[in-house]
């Protein structure tokens, strides 16, 4: 699997823990230092099953200093893969990929349902 987070995202830090804590093994890579390209971000949207709108850290600096909140609805899907994919700090995090799962933000018991089988 592949764990993508920002260090200092206390958020990120208990996914983290969490995986260690049962023994998940999984490649680590820091969310600002290595942004999600934009076929990284449409592969991982569509194995989400999430709407692309909750692929935004909406609680972000960067988020609210854009305006996104107000200009994200009229956005085109193309404008906010384009977007996401320019600043790592704009994504949802942490991000937890699998073969067959894309996990946007920690959710312990959906975490646990997929892969504590």
């Amino acid at each position: 699997m592949l764990f993508i987070w920002y260090p200092k995202c206390t958020t990120c830090q208990k996914a983290k823990a969490w995986l260690d804590t049962h023994g998940l093994s999984y490649e680590l890579r820091e969310i600002k230092t290595q942004n999600p390209t934009e076929a990284e971000l449409r592969t991982w949207h569509s194995l989400s099953g999430l709407p692309l709108r909750r692929l935004f850290n909406t609680s972000g600096l960067q988020y609210k200093a854009l305006g996104l909140k107000d200009k994200q609805p009229t956005m085109s899907e193309e404008e906010q893969f384009s977007l996401l994919a320019s600043d790592g700090m704009l994504v949802k995090r942490p991000i937890l990929v699998g073969t067959d799962h894309a996990f946007f933000g920690f959710k312990e018991a959906d975490w646990a349902e997929k892969l504590l089988k």
